[in-house]
């Protein structure tokens, strides 16, 4: 099911079962694979979405290392990204994404807990710690 890249608001939603081992390493272009269709998916990640408009479920994005990240919600404004380890799927982190507030250095966009137990304010500096904890 592979095909050209499409903005990630018009992929359409991939319902094919998928285990954690299948899931790509880098990020699917063409389609988006929900929650609902990873078989091993846990539910903290199929609820992730529940408090956001809409309800929407979380589409896989890519692995860091280890880590296995999702996002529920648009790439930019009020969504989450969890990410969880692959060899052990209780080992959660999670990054509430927010609209961007402050200027330069000082500029936040949300807040989450990486895996080396400090609070990133800033999505990037979250996926750096999951990055350096691979």
């Amino acid at each position: 099911m592979a095909g050209d890249a499409l903005p990630y608001h018009e992929r359409p939603a991939d319902h094919t079962p998928v285990h954690t081992a299948d899931l790509p390493a880098t990020p699917v272009r063409d389609r988006n694979i929900v929650a609902s269709a990873w078989l091993e998916a846990p539910d903290t990640l199929r609820r992730l979405g529940d408090d956001l408009e809409g309800r929407p479920e979380a589409e896989y994005k890519r692995r860091i290392g280890r880590w296995l990240l999702w996002r529920a919600g648009p790439a930019v404004g009020d969504a989450w990204y969890w990410a969880c380890d692959a060899d052990d799927l209780t080992v959660q982190h999670t990054f509430r994404l927010r609209p961007e507030t402050g200027e330069g250095d000082h500029a936040t966009n949300g807040e989450g807990v990486g895996p080396s137990g400090s609070v990133a304010h800033r999505f990037r500096a979250w996926k750096e710690d999951l990055l350096a904890h691979r």
